[in-house]
Formats: C-alpha cells, sequence, structure tokens
C-alpha cells in the first residue's frame, strides 16, 4: 500500500512540475525570439480570430506589410488586431478593418504605431495567458509549483519509511 502511495504522489507532483514549467515555458519563449503575446478581448476580427484567443504577434517592417495580413497596432492604451486593407506607403499609414465590422477603421494606423504581424492565433488560450500573467496567477503558479514539490518530497518519505521499516522487521 505504501508502495502505490508512495509512487502515485511522485507522478502527480512530477505532472504538476511539468505542467508549471510548460506554461512558463509557452509564455516566455516565444519572447525570447522576438515575438509578443496577446489576448484578444473583442470580437471585430471574428469567426477568424475568436475573443478569448491568444494571437503571436512577430516583427514586422510597415512597409512590407501586404492587403489582407492581420496586424497588431497600438491605438491610444490598447492594442488591436485587424486585417489591412490597404498599405499607403507614401503617408506611412495602414487602413485597416476588422473581419466583424462593416466599415474601415476611422484613423489609419500610423507605421510607428505598427506592433508586428500576426503570425499564429490559439481560441481559448489568451484567457489562460491572462490567467498566469497576473500577480495572483503568478502566485497560483509559485503555490502549483510547490505542492508538485512537497508531493515528490511526500513520496521520498514514504519510501524512506518503508525501508525502515523493511529494517526493522528484518532485524527482529
Amino acid at each position: 500500500m505504501r508502495r502505490l502511495a508512495a509512487a502515485l504522489c511522485n507522478i502527480f507532483g512530477v505532472l504538476i512540475l511539468l505542467a508549471v514549467i510548460g506554461m512558463s515555458l509557452i509564455l516566455t519563449v516565444p519572447k525570447l525570439f522576438g515575438y509578443e503575446m496577446y489576448n484578444v478581448v473583442s470580437g471585430s476580427m471574428e469567426p477568424e480570430i475568436p475573443v478569448g484567443s491568444l494571437i503571436v504577434v512577430g516583427p514586422a517592417q510597415p512597409e512590407d506589410v501586404a492587403e489582407g495580413e492581420i496586424i497588431a497596432f497600438q491605438s491610444g492604451d490598447s492594442v488591436v488586431t485587424h486585417r489591412v486593407v490597404q498599405n499607403k506607403k507614401l503617408e506611412g499609414e495602414i487602413i485597416t478593418k476588422g473581419d466583424a465590422n462593416e466599415k474601415e477603421d476611422v484613423n489609419p494606423v500610423p507605421y510607428q504605431g505598427l506592433i508586428g504581424r500576426v503570425e499564429k492565433h490559439f481560441p481559448y488560450m489568451g484567457q489562460y495567458m491572462l490567467i498566469f500573467t497576473t500577480n495572483i496567477g503568478k502566485i497560483y503558479m509559485i503555490c502549483f509549483a510547490a505542492c508538485g514539490a512537497m508531493l515528490n518530497i511526500l513520496a521520498g518519505r514514504i519510501r524512506s519509511r518503508r525501508d525502515d521499516d523493511d529494517i526493522f522487521i528484518a532485524g527482529t
């Protein structure tokens, strides 16, 4: 029975630690290669990019952005993701439109406002990113990792206790 308990503690501890490491890598490795990630909070790009999606934005030169591509750009305090309708190279601005919107955006995107080109999107993953990048989410991740480590320590203690019992039984 103790052998099973030790094995289960060890397995769950390792799975928890792998989950924490995996989520941390998913949220940090792309940034090392110059990519940014954002959570989609509006339906302006539906059905192509649903609300709650995680978008991965790669660097792009404004002059190279083509009609039909999806870009992310700074608009006031917000990051907006819309499709390029026209790239006005002489004026140094990009005309955009959300797929779900009837009309083009009122304000063109100045070249300096371009963040980059949307390379990939993952439905529903933006909500998870949002949870894990807040302060409370980071605390949860630390607690989750601590639980995984404690399960592995517990497994070691159960095994050592079993070994002590075996020595005691053999000595009598």
